[in-house]
């Protein structure tokens, strides 16, 4: 399974690791993903959604 937002499609981001010395390694930020069950089309499924992404659906009341 990729490390996806299965609503919004976010996945990780890439950057670099920077030392004291300005020296840099390749790092990635994954995504906070937690399962939530929704539904769709009438139908309750388990999907992986992110942190922020179940904030917001529960600031705009879409999500219990």
């Amino acid at each position: 399974m990729s490390r996806k937002d299965a609503l919004t499609g976010r996945g990780p981001m890439s950057g670099n690791n920077r030392s004291k010395a300005l020296n840099k390694t390749k790092r990635k930020w994954n995504v906070n993903l937690q399962p939530v069950t929704i539904e769709i089309n009438g139908k309750k499924q388990r999907v992986m959604l992110s942190a922020k992404t179940i904030k917001t659906l529960k600031n705009k009341g879409k999500l219990k």
